[in-house]
């Protein structure tokens, strides 16, 4: 028995080391299965990559938008700010000819009692200007300005005075803001 046994023991190594070997050496088969896992890895990273510079991308854009989208009601909120300003300046201008009526009647009016209900209009008119910021346009006795007076007369200036001067006012000019109503309609030196 000793020698069956001995033979059964070799066989038994043999086997297994040609099963230690089996599993030492990879297979055709374990190399292709690991392979594919290798090459699915790689897909899964450049897709990983794709979708993140994808996602940059719309979020650079979505950015650019919410920029643009912002600028866009500033200007718009501003130009209708502007608008309704200049809407309220052009009524205001509309009643320039009434108001330089009522001061036409006012000087030539004998009658104290009309004299004083056409004061009180003029007054409540100024009032009316001084709440929207309206400035009247009174240069007499300085130096001619065209961005301010349009000059519809010239004399020659008297003795002293020097050339250039406004000397009378006869239709009185408003700026808002900086910005000329109705120039003033003046006289000047030559």
């Amino acid at each position: 028995m000793s020698k069956n046994r001995k033979e059964q023991d070799e066989k038994e190594r043999q086997e297994g080391e040609a099963a230690e070997a089996q599993l030492s050496e990879p297979s055709a088969e374990t190399e292709k299965s690991e392979q594919k896992a290798e090459e699915g890895e790689n897909a899964a990273k450049q897709e990983l990559e794709r979708v993140n510079a994808q996602a940059e991308d719309f979020k650079r854009k979505w950015y650019s938008v919410t920029a643009e989208y912002e600028n866009y009601r500033k200007r718009t909120a501003q130009t209708r700010v502007q608008a309704y300003a200049e809407g309220r300046a052009d009524v205001v201008a509309k009643l320039f000819p009434i108001a330089d009526n009522l001061e036409r009647a006012l000087a030539s009016c004998k009658d104290e009692s009309v004299k004083k209900g056409i004061e009180m209009v003029c007054a409540s008119f100024n009032k009316l200007l001084e709440e929207e910021k309206i400035e009247t346009i009174d240069p007499v006795g300085a130096t001619f300005d065209p961005e301010l007076c349009e000059a519809i007369m010239a004399q020659d200036p008297e003795e002293g005075e020097e050339s250039g001067v406004v000397k009378q006012v006869f239709r009185k000019g408003y700026r808002q803001n900086g910005k000329v109503l109705r120039f003033a309609q003046v006289l000047v030196t030559k």
